[in-house]
């Protein structure tokens, strides 16, 4: 008979469509072999209503609650009055706290992971609980990023929020036996804004589905072969996206087009803000596709794979799947965080809308025979079994 886990993740885990749910996925799929899992989550997307019966087949009971992110940012204004993080009254929900206090009590559950740090407030007071939390990135440091660019009041709202969420970090952080997050750097940053936890903040790596993420698998071409193609893929509505493409667009992609105007852009991914749509609708060379079933014939097709983020935190799967997919890579700075850089790899990096452009070109008026070396690295360092392992290692007080 397998013990019990408390597995509380804040967007449901399937479909692995998009950074968060891939890795909570995984992780999912590693824990069932040795836990009963009792999964408590949010759906703030009503497509992946669908997806609940799914989970409901391999889990041992599932607790998925409606979020309506356009009612719950309203309510987290509430953390204005209460002096609290913003992120804690958006995913604070009477129905699901209920639930995990029934659980945990009707079920004699005594251990519990937590998938990204707001998630933590639903267990506070379960004193006797063995907790180990997935915070994925700091967050706070990302709020704290995201005021360096905004003007008055929202880099009040963001600095604020990056104080107050880093303090609800650190308390949860000292009550867990273990604190991860997505990489090496990850963990060492937050290692240093809470010294007091350090002994018991580690990293567990993201990981690309080898078998999924083929460049050998057959796809169907989504896109003209007489233009040369590049590809961003993301969700479009995050902000760090947004920002990414919107750079790229308008500052990048007229340098590029002066040499080479056959080229298109390709941005691919659900809900584009309003912001991303302009883009197309300011330029031929830029399409926006919007949600697509499957991203990988977008990849297999590209000429090139670009990540200009100029805001990130922890490794990024865009990367990840492009080099599992054996394709050129240019990259900034702040997107290869947790991805060493080999001499091996068909990839570049760059920050400057000047050395991007050049990068770039290099790469579409220079292709030669790859071979696997893209391929390969992410096989070695980023396979999803060695990371499952870690994680069950830790849940275990290995």
């Amino acid at each position: 008979m397998k013990p019990n886990l408390l597995y509380l993740v804040h967007r449901i885990p399937y479909p692995p469509n998009k950074g968060d749910k891939i890795r909570s996925f995984h992780f999912l799929q590693a824990l069932l072999a040795d836990y009963d899992i009792f999964l408590g989550t949010f759906v703030d997307d009503p497509d992946d209503r669908q997806y609940v019966g799914a989970l409901a087949d391999v889990c041992k009971q599932v607790c998925c609650v409606d979020l309506d992110p356009r009612l719950a940012k309203l309510k987290s204004v509430s953390g204005l009055l209460t002096n609290e993080a913003l992120s804690l009254p958006y995913y604070r929900n009477a129905e699901l706290q209920a639930w995990v206090d029934q659980t945990i009590r009707e079920h004699s559950i005594d251990r519990a992971l937590i998938f990204s740090s707001p998630m933590a407030q639903f267990v506070r007071k379960h004193a006797a609980l063995t907790v180990v939390a997935d915070f994925v990135d700091v967050d706070s440091d990302k709020w704290r990023q995201y005021a360096q660019s905004k003007a008055w009041p929202a880099r009040w709202v963001y600095r604020r929020e990056a104080q107050k969420l880093l303090e609800f970090e650190r308390v949860m952080a000292a009550r867990t036996a273990a604190t991860l997050f997505v990489s090496e750097q990850e963990a060492r940053l937050f290692r240093s804004l809470a010294p007091e936890a350090a002994d018991k903040i580690t990293y567990v790596n993201n990981g690309v589905d080898i078998e999924r993420f083929d460049p050998a698998l057959s796809y169907q071409r989504p896109f003209s072969a007489d233009m040369k193609s590049i590809v961003f893929t993301g969700a479009m509505d995050y902000w760090a996206n947004v920002d990414a493409v919107k750079w790229f667009a308008e500052q990048v992609l007229p340098l590029i087009l002066a040499k080479c105007p056959e080229l298109r852009f390709y941005i691919v991914g659900s809900k584009p803000a309003r912001e991303v749509l302009q883009l197309a609708e300011n330029s031929a060379a830029v399409i926006v596709t919007g949600r697509v079933d499957d991203v990988r014939p977008y990849i297999a097709y590209a000429d090139l794979i670009v990540a200009p983020l100029r805001i990130a935190r922890g490794i990024q799967n865009k990367v990840l799947e492009a080099l599992a997919m054996n394709k050129p890579v240019v990259v900034s700075s702040a997107g290869m965080e947790g991805i060493p850089i080999t001499q091996d790899l068909q990839l570049a990096v760059a920050d400057t809308a000047e050395n991007y452009a050049d990068r770039v070109l290099a790469f579409l008026e220079n292709q030669p025979e790859r071979g696997d070396s893209n391929r390969r690295f992410v096989q070695d360092r980023f396979g999803w079994a060695e990371n499952g392992r870690r994680l069950r290692q830790m849940l275990a007080g290995e």
